[in-house]
């Protein structure tokens, strides 16, 4: 017989009995071990030697029901990195942040305009070592519904949301191939609804699956 968590497991409270439940190596050490790395292990020892600047990301699960939401942003064409990309809130910790949960709050309030009310951060990830020199910290939060969204054009060309559902089923986890200096790399993929989910937000939501629900 199912239980009443296992037929609820994209809900809000799910997600949040998971990343509560959540084990394995300590968050600082365990990108090895996780999506990107996997499929590219030979960057490892290259990351290892670089010295990358600290960042921080919401990853903001809508608390709708049985099946939880996941906000996302699309980035405008004009941003100096990563521009046009699908992308979670998020940015630079600096120096007044406190510790990655106010960076990855204030970040989104800047963005998106989400008021850090309906907020509330459970837990992190293991950190996402970005190949274009960020330390990413993903932060795990559940957000109430009421909240109003509303795009800082300058960052933002598109907010949007994705069923939990959806990005937890690995079977929507496409793989693509490019290259990096000069070498082949291979990086996961998750097409929804026209947007093309890749880069380093497909490898954080890869790892969130490993994480927590594979």
């Amino acid at each position: 017989m199912t239980s009443s968590m296992d037929s609820r497991m994209f809900s809000a409270e799910g997600f949040r009995h998971r990343a509560l439940a959540q084990s394995g190596s300590p968050i600082e050490d365990a990108w090895r071990e996780h999506g990107d790395f996997l499929l590219n292990p030979d960057v490892i020892p290259y990351l290892e030697t670089l010295k990358l600047k600290d960042a921080a990301v919401l990853v903001p699960v809508v608390d709708d029901g049985d099946d939880a939401r996941v906000i996302f942003t699309q980035r405008t064409a004009t941003l100096r990195k990563h521009s046009g990309q699908v992308a979670f809130p998020g940015g630079s910790i600096d120096a007044e942040d406190d510790t990655p949960e106010v960076a990855a709050l204030r970040e989104a309030e800047e963005e998106i305009g989400l008021d850090r009310r309906f907020v509330e951060p459970i837990g992190r990830l293991p950190h996402y070592m970005a190949m274009s020199g960020f330390r990413i910290i993903p932060i795990l939060a559940i957000v109430q519904p009421g909240f109003d969204l509303v795009p800082n054009p300058t960052e933002v060309e598109a907010i949007f949301d994705v069923p939990l559902s959806f990005l937890m089923d690995p079977r929507n986890h496409g793989r693509g191939r490019g290259h990096w200096q000069g070498a082949e790399r291979h990086f996961y993929r998750m097409p929804y609804d026209g947007r093309n989910i890749w880069g380093i937000t497909a490898g954080i939501v890869r790892m969130l699956y490993e994480r927590l629900y594979a």
